[in-house]
């Protein structure tokens, strides 16, 4: 289809020239929504609902890269969602489209006006913008919810600031989560986003597996995204349309002499499935164990992975 694609009935637009003549009005939220967490779904719910009242396309703008990557590429955080996961999760919310804008110097260029005048009013027919009250754009960051609000009054457009959603005491946003989840601490991660924390990827290379896996062990191909602490985790493993319990182990593996980074999954309830290099893999992280110990002998580590395998088996038994 032209001016666009879809997924999952969501329309992607990744330029405002895809976004056709007349597609508006609309109700926007515009942010990173690394994550896509409770705090993202409490704004998005509310375009949603008030998209619909209206008669109006409920949209989300975000960005790629993270303008953290584009700006500050040796201090940008470590993403918890990459792009095309972050569509997905988007198009779960039931949302009617998406506008991902390239974040490169021209668009880090715009000022808040600009930003406002070509993206909201010109190019989206903005009638209300959803933010979360520490939000900030244009050039610099130098405009946040005041400054919107002031150009909504002027171009016809509402703002609503929402509140930060707060989860069993704890303030929900993607850099507390990315905190927790660099810290091990998976399980108050999966508070705030509402779901496991999962890693997307495929096996590693080089390992001669062909096209099933015939061993209960898979390591995954270097990863650029967020990962847990060093450490041993309770997993659940998604091959394809299979799911396996797992014990994974995320780190330099010190045993065995030399490190050799490594995010590494032992599956308990191991059967041969059809597999290769390009096959998509979900790893999602319940519970962190212990962390990576240096242990006297490989023996001793294998004493360890018993205790380990023995653990998780209860954790699954828990929560059947």
């Amino acid at each position: 289809m032209s001016g666009g694609t879809w997924s999952n009935e969501m329309r992607v637009f990744r330029s405002l020239a895809e976004i056709p003549a007349g597609f508006g009005p609309t109700v926007a939220a515009v942010g990173n929504f690394d994550g896509v967490h409770r705090g993202h779904r409490e704004i998005l719910d509310a375009v949603i609902s008030e998209a619909r009242a209206a008669g109006a396309k409920a949209v989300a703008v975000t960005f790629d890269p993270h303008p953290e990557q584009f700006l500050r590429p040796d201090k940008a955080p470590r993403l918890i969602t990459p792009a095309a996961e972050r569509l997905r999760l988007l198009a779960e919310t039931g949302i009617d489209a998406v506008l991902l804008l390239k974040f490169d110097a021209a668009l880090a260029n715009l000022g808040p006006r600009e930003f406002v005048e070509q993206i909201l009013v010109g190019a989206l027919e903005t009638r209300s913008v959803h933010e979360g009250q520490n939000f900030r754009f244009g050039r610099g960051a130098a405009a946040g919810v005041r400054e919107l609000a002031a150009m909504g009054a002027e171009r016809s457009f509402t703002v609503r600031v929402h509140g930060a959603v707060c989860v069993r005491g704890l303030e929900v946003s993607s850099s507390a989560i990315r905190a927790l989840v660099a810290a091990g601490d998976v399980r108050r991660a999966r508070w705030m986003l509402g779901r496991p924390f999962t890693v997307l990827s495929t096996q590693a290379r080089g390992r001669g597996i062909g096209t099933r896996l015939l061993v209960p062990t898979v390591n995954l191909a270097a990863y650029d995204g967020l990962l847990p602490a060093f450490g041993v985790y309770v997993t659940r493993l998604k091959i394809g349309p299979q799911a396996f319990q797992a014990v994974t182990n995320v780190g330099d593996r010190p045993t065995f002499g030399e490190a050799s980074f490594a995010v590494e999954s032992h599956i308990l309830n191991f059967e041969p499935v059809e597999m290769d290099e390009e096959t998509p893999i979900e790893l999602e992280f319940l519970m962190r164990l212990r962390g990576e110990i240096q242990w006297p002998s490989p023996e001793a580590l294998k004493v360890q992975i018993f205790k380990d395998v023995a653990r998780a088996k209860r954790y699954f038994q828990r929560v059947k």
